[in-house]
């Protein structure tokens, strides 16, 4: 049972009556005790003429899958299984960060039938969302006091990454054309592919020239190269506790999602194969063996659900992973903070083995802040000695890394992404992938 804001009122109307029955000379507290006594038993017999609520039944309609920041609508389809009109509110028990408004929608059912209620959602965090249950509330005919109850009605739905950085994809798929041959644009490069023969044009490299194929056609022929295709590319997340970090208005892990999805779509275009991996101490999610316009799909949909974990990363397992996705690796991205000499030293010993077998890339999300250029108080020069020791200490991680083999590459959440794309296709167009 619960009662509404009308019953406050009904008994604040009460002090009428009460006022004139004390100068009728009534006790002015038996008028009063009576007349609350009487609101009292009116909120009950209201409330036990309300609906039932625990003869509704409700199902839900929501789709599966939406992306983090986009409105969505689900809906709740409310049947009354009782005998009485159904008048009251229902409210759907989202968690807040799926952003369902905070009014409670009013709902009228007649008995023997059922009403549609829409409830939008805003998710504003990745990952997993549900609601258990629905809270319906009857109201009684006077509208003084109802009848509650909690129904289960279990629902989720899953929120993935936005993939911004997808705006940056139709720029690199024309370069990636013009890598292939398709334009007029031609690529020669020590590891690429032959494609197909075409006429000399002036200004093309005479290097290209096939002349068994310029003395059977009496014309000079020239040889088009491609990158070479069926390469297999390899992303590790990094989901310690580094990843947790923020940067910028999120967190490192998943601004390295956007640059793995960006660099995967651009992968998948150009014929290569990739695997990803999500891993600190154990594989947090694992895509592998996926082509084409699936992989796209299936990859937002593993990284999903995996949140950043508050332990070290066990580099030794992680590339014994890597090795175990592919054995011949062309490309290991590895998306990881190593801004501090002191902990990157197990990422800085297990990395040589990697880069022996592959072109290893550590791509870092990182903070652009630079330095304050007024120093006039104690907090500002803290801060701008924070600051240079960061990027003191960024610039000998990222030392170690090039003679451990790597290269290291490190921007902020929104430049990152293109960075890795851009590094992905000059090692296509020099034929070193």
């Amino acid at each position: 049972m619960f009662l509404t804001g009308r019953l406050p009122l009904l008994v604040a109307v009460g002090a009428v009556p009460v006022v004139v029955l004390a100068i009728a000379g009534v006790d002015a507290w038996v008028a009063a005790v009576g007349w609350i006594v009487l609101c009292a038993l009116v909120a009950f017999a209201d409330a036990a003429a309300a609906a039932d609520p625990r003869r509704i039944l409700v199902q839900r309609r929501i789709p599966r899958r939406v992306l983090l920041g986009q409105p969505t609508e689900t809906q709740l389809w409310v049947q009354n299984t009782g005998g009485r009109r159904l008048r009251g509110r229902i409210r759907d028990a989202w968690q807040p960060t799926a952003g369902a408004p905070a009014d409670r929608p009013e709902i009228d059912v007649p008995p023997g039938e059922r009403r549609a209620v829409t409830v939008p959602l805003l998710p504003r965090r990745r990952g997993e969302l549900r609601s258990e249950f629905v809270v319906v509330r009857s109201d009684g005919p006077l509208r003084l006091a109802g009848r509650q109850a909690r129904i289960a009605a279990a629902g989720a739905i899953r929120v993935l990454p936005p993939f911004t950085a997808r705006r940056h994809l139709p720029s690199r798929l024309a370069r990636l054309r013009e890598l292939d041959g398709n334009t007029s644009v031609q690529v020669r490069g020590q590891g690429t592919e032959f494609d197909s023969l075409r006429e000399y044009v002036r200004g093309d490299d005479v290097r290209s020239i096939d002349w068994r194929a310029t003395a059977r056609a009496g014309t000079t022929m020239l040889r088009t190269w491609r990158p070479e295709r069926d390469r297999h590319v390899v992303i590790v997340i990094d989901t310690g506790r580094t990843a947790a970090a923020r940067v910028g208005d999120g967190v490192r892990l998943d601004a390295a999602m956007e640059a793995a999805l960006l660099l995967a779509a651009l992968a998948t275009r150009a014929g290569d194969h990739t695997h990803l991996l999500m891993f600190d101490r154990v594989t947090r999610a694992r895509v592998t063996r996926v082509e084409g316009p699936a992989l796209l799909p299936a990859l937002v949909d593993a990284m999903a659900p995996v949140e950043p974990q508050l332990i070290d990363t066990d580099w030794d397992a992680a590339f014994a992973q890597v090795r175990a996705l592919t054995s011949r690796p062309s490309l290991v991205v590895l998306l990881t903070a190593q801004d501090a000499p002191e902990a990157a030293r197990g990422f800085l010993g297990s990395l040589p083995a990697l880069s022996r077998r592959a072109h290893v890339l550590v791509g870092t999300v990182t903070d652009t802040e630079k330095m304050p250029d007024d120093v006039r108080d104690a907090a500002t020069v803290y801060r701008a000695a924070a600051i240079e020791r960061g990027i003191r200490d960024a610039a000998r991680v990222a030392s170690a890394i090039g003679r451990a083999g790597a290269e290291a590459v490190a921007d902020s959440p929104e430049a990152l992404p293109p960075r890795i794309a851009d590094r992905y296709l000059e090692l296509k167009a020099t034929g070193r992938l």
